[in-house]
């Protein structure tokens, strides 16, 4: 009864091996194998290298996607400055329709001006044909009184002068019209020319508002550009891989030379870091087994050397027995008809850390026999 109490107190079990996280080694790019530094079952330390693909093909899209990134850097300097010059002359062109405004205003004003001094030509005219018909006809009328000695010769030069006087006067009022509707076809003219010039600045402005360039397509470019860097550089550093950790080599499976392709696995590394034991315990023990617990492990290869360990997790699922339960399928189980008479418990996985792993390391897989003190046990 004692035996059976500090077994089931104190469980232990033969049914454990040793076991390791294991990664398996495998390129992320394509190419020959020019550089293998280890060798199977190496120990290798953090950092140093595995392995190098040849990277030359790798190195050369890297500086090709590094010249397209500058030649697209370069494409928008030059449209940048290329449409800091078209928006110049967008100002120019806006700057020439607003002189083209004040140019048709301006002659407006002329004309207004033109046909009022026309206006008044045209009156200054009426009135110097008056006048000069009043003078000529006023001397008309005293010329034949001069012999009759009605009026004196002076009168009569005087009436003489008056005459060629306002005469004179017409052709001047004559001449004044026709220079002020001179200047009334200039202004006019002026008024049309304005009105071209205005027409022809504000198709400059659509023109060359039209014509300036929009950055976003070229910008747009930038993150394919600089993402297509980033791919290129990440392949090429890919080419050369180093040991993420302390590892241990194995199941080495390539040389020098061969040409090794993406996602096929070349070797294992085994993290030497931690080492567990994987023991399987009986389903009546596992209720003993909290996390924390500390356990006495024994390596059959050396079974005069006690390790140290603690409990992590212990496992929630097996397999279910065929011969009991009968199979899992779809549709509908297939329950077993007889049963055994003899009900052998289940065992459970119980991952145990060993916490004092010998400076040389372990075996993956090495038989080990686990004994789980408690607590409350020294």
């Amino acid at each position: 009864m004692l035996v059976i109490h500090a077994v089931t107190r104190y469980p232990r079990t033969d049914d454990a091996e040793v076991v390791a996280n294991l990664i398996g080694i495998a390129p992320l790019v394509a190419g020959p194998v020019v550089e293998l530094p280890v060798h199977d079952n190496d120990f290798v330390h953090k950092g140093s290298l595995l392995y190098k693909i040849d990277d030359r093909p790798y190195l050369f899209a890297l500086q090709d996607a590094l010249a397209a990134q500058a030649r697209l850097e370069g494409d928008i300097e030059n449209e940048t400055r290329r449409i800091s010059a078209q928006e110049s002359s967008v100002d120019v062109a806006s700057a020439g329709r607003q002189n083209a405004v004040a140019n048709e205003t301006r002659a407006d004003d002329e004309i207004k001006v033109s046909e009022a001094a026309v206006a008044q030509a045209n009156a200054a005219l009426t009135q110097a044909h008056a006048d000069a018909d009043y003078a000529v006809g006023n001397l008309h009328r005293i010329e034949p009184l001069l012999a009759k000695e009605f009026v004196t010769p002076d009168d009569m030069q005087r009436a003489r002068s008056l005459a060629d006087a306002k005469t004179a006067a017409v052709e001047q009022a004559q001449s004044n019209l026709s220079l002020a509707k001179a200047k009334l076809l200039s202004a006019t003219a002026q008024k049309q020319q304005a009105v071209a010039q205005l027409s022809q600045t504000e198709a400059q402005v659509q023109e060359s508002s039209q014509a300036v360039l929009v950055l976003s397509p070229l910008i747009a470019q930038r993150e394919s550009r600089a993402a297509a860097v980033r791919l290129a550089r990440y392949n090429y550093e890919q080419c050369s891989v180093v040991a993420p950790f302390d590892a241990r080599v194995t199941n080495l499976t390539i040389s020098e030379g061969e040409y090794a392709k993406i996602g096929q696995q070349l070797f294992t590394l085994i993290d030497t870091r931690t080492w567990w034991v994987l023991a399987n315990f009986r389903e009546t023990q596992i209720q003993r087994l909290q996390v924390g617990t500390p356990a006495d492990i024994y390596l059959m290869a050396n079974l005069g050397q006690k390790m140290h360990g603690t409990v992590e997790s212990a496992g929630y699922g097996v397999t279910p027995d065929p011969d009991v339960v009968g199979k899992l399928s779809q549709g509908l189980p297939d329950v077993q008809r007889t049963l055994n008479w003899v009900r052998l418990a289940s065992r459970y996985p119980v991952r145990i850390k060993i916490v004092d792993p010998p400076p040389g390391g372990l075996r993956v897989g090495e038989v080990a026999l686990v004994g789980v003190r408690g607590h409350d046990h020294e």
